[in-house]
């Protein structure tokens, strides 16, 4: 049976893994691993804390095929095995449902999705008490208990929808209000009303669509919403918030109908954005820009962590502003274990998750969305303005990625011994001044330069990323990874 639960849950393609059947399965055992014992002494010390209901459990969905009919099976499940679930009415963001399981005490919560990938895939992300993803200990139980399951031919109990709904195991709800009335402590409405903005979102088809505009009704925004409509096939692409992947922002800012754009992935819990001149804004700038306004405009300080794709920017930031950094491996997890045990101001990955203090540990594109209109309503520049500053102050900082599809996943020691061994003296003319293992093998330049080079968790694909000073730097980089990856494959 195909079904590997990982980090950040299961993914598959839909009707070829992903059916019905093996949906009910996973639930079974994720119905088993939480009522164990093992999720308390193995999972967050918040999980079964006074406070959480150990029989309560969120569930949420987005846009995908089937995604509304997926999450009533999970709950059907859920039900037959004692719990009573929140189910949400609609398509909801990634951090609303996760903010939802916190807000409602909680034990677990299950969000149907498959986030940023292709339109053929679905999956299921597991939620923690605390309001991020399932610590990895308890993804692993959850694998225990499908495997055991199996072995004792044991299927999942499941009772039906409507004898649920009856007894009061499945009740629908909004997961939007409490949500909204949490991101206005974190958002200041008031800076924005003052100076407010004409801008596009693009919500990609995905479930953060209505999100931002709904939040901002009455601050005299005007917003207009692109690929905002029910869409499951994506329009044909990856709902991504990548440059390539935005021409249709591009065409709505470069025709007038906003003068710059925020966009949202498929589950809403990734950010990007555009200038007004049709330059995708990455997440690495999003994040640098972030940093220098909470400091310097709110006064707020904190440990600042960053996964080891993700600019030096944010290095040389933290360093101005005497703050903590941490370097994790890449994945919004490492950063979550910081989040919920120390002072974290901000923490975020070069894919577009990002969380800042008073917030969930959680990547959540519609409150970094709101964070940068704020900033640009704040700071009176325009968005080109602000990056074109940040880049004169901080940078410059190039940034470019490349993944290599592998006939076979890689062994990750293995290659990393041998880059390891194989590393170079000089890429493009700088001295390689530092190596690190911290995920994959990164050579660190005497200019703050960097390459790294790492296999994906989750498919055979090896990742190649670079930051150069220039593009001449970013194109050495790229080049002798490229090289030396394939080599080591």
């Amino acid at each position: 049976m195909p079904i590997h639960f990982g980090t950040d849950g299961w993914r598959a393609v839909i009707s070829d893994s992903f059916t019905f059947d093996n949906l009910r399965i996973v639930t079974q055992a994720i119905a088993d691993a939480v009522a164990s014992d093992h999720w308390d002494k193995q999972g967050s010390p918040v999980d079964k804390s006074p406070g959480v209901d150990t029989k309560k459990i969120v569930v949420g969905y987005d846009t995908r095929f089937l995604s509304d009919r997926f999450a009533g099976e999970v709950s059907r499940v859920l039900a037959a095995n004692g719990f009573t679930v929140l189910l949400a009415q609609s398509d909801s963001p990634t951090p609303a449902i996760s903010f939802a399981v916190k807000y409602h005490n909680a034990i677990a919560g299950m969000m149907i999705t498959a986030s940023h990938n292709a339109p053929r895939y679905n999956g299921l992300k597991l939620k923690g008490a605390f309001g991020g993803s399932a610590l990895p200990e308890q993804c692993r139980r959850v694998e225990v208990y499908i495997n055991d399951n199996e072995q004792q031919a044991r299927g999942p109990n499941l009772m039906d929808f409507n004898k649920a709904r009856d007894a009061g195991l499945i009740q629908k709800f909004n997961p939007l209000p409490s949500y909204f009335e949490h991101l206005n402590k974190l958002i200041n409405t008031n800076i924005i009303a003052d100076n407010p903005q004409r801008f596009v979102v693009d919500a990609m088809y995905g479930s953060g669509r209505g999100v931002i505009k709904s939040f901002l009704q009455g601050t005299g925004c005007e917003i207009a919403e692109i690929r905002g409509e029910m869409n499951p096939g994506f329009g044909g692409v990856h709902p991504e918030p990548i440059a390539k992947y935005l021409g249709p922002l591009a065409s709505a800012v470069s025709s007038g109908m906003g003068n710059f754009g925020v966009v949202t992935d498929g589950d809403a819990d990734r950010i990007g954005a555009m200038d007004e001149r049709g330059n995708f804004v990455d997440p690495h700038k999003i994040m640098a820009l972030s940093l220098k306004y909470l400091v310097e405009n709110r006064g707020w300080g904190g440990a600042v962590v960053r996964t080891v794709s993700t600019t030096r920017m944010i290095d040389r930031l933290a360093k101005r502003y005497g703050l903590k950094l941490y370097e994790t491996p890449v994945g919004f997890n490492h950063i979550a274990d910081y989040m919920m045990k120390e002072d974290v101001l901000i923490g975020g990955e070069e894919s577009g998750g990002i969380s800042f203090k008073g917030h969930i540990p959680e990547g959540d594109g519609p409150i970094m969305g709101l964070l940068l209109v704020e900033m640009i309503a704040a700071w009176k520049k325009s968005l080109f303005e602000l990056v074109d500053d940040l880049l004169a102050d901080v940078g410059p900082a190039l940034y470019e990625r490349v993944d290599l599809r592998l006939s076979r996943p890689v062994a990750k020691a293995e290659m990393t011994e041998f880059l390891t061994q194989k590393a170079p003296k000089e890429i493009g003319g700088q001295p390689v001044d530092e190596i690190s293992q911290r995920d994959g093998v990164k050579y660190i330049m005497a200019d703050d330069s960097w390459l790294l080079i790492r296999p994906s968790g989750t498919e055979p694909v090896l990742r190649v990323y670079a930051e150069g000073r220039n593009i001449e730097m970013v194109k050495a980089l790229i080049g002798y990874g490229k090289t030396v990856a394939e080599s080591a494959v």
